[in-house]
């Protein structure tokens, strides 16, 4: 479950930009292809911000569904939940991913005052 260890990096990435304020969301784009399951990584940050300046805050994950561009004809398609990595339009083998890897914590939502 490689979630936990996301989660940890998660929570010091936020814990340092945060200083001194308190967190009440956390906002990641996942892609589709980053073989991560947000229900997991949701789980996994209550574990991980239990008993700290961390917990309470929410964490959200946006799903960035996987896309690609083909080489041979410059179609843009969508590869579907069987992640068939053919051209939708011609067939060709030769695609380039162009959505679906993000990892990225998009935002860090904070209030005023110190955490609880």
């Amino acid at each position: 479950m490689h979630e936990l260890s996301l989660c940890r990096s998660i929570y010091a990435i936020t814990a340092r930009a945060a200083g001194t304020r308190r967190v009440t969301q956390v906002s990641l784009d996942v892609g589709q292809l980053r073989q991560v399951i947000p229900e997991t990584l949701v789980r996994c940050w209550a574990v991980v911000t239990a008993a700290t300046p961390l917990a309470g805050a929410a964490l959200t994950v946006n799903h960035i569904p996987a896309r690609a561009v083909c080489e041979d004809c410059g179609a843009r398609s969508a590869l579907g939940p069987g992640l068939t990595f053919a051209c939708g339009a011609c067939g060709g083998r030769g695609l380039r991913i162009e959505t679906g890897e993000e990892f990225l914590v998009r935002s860090i939502d904070v209030a005023d005052g110190p955490p609880p």
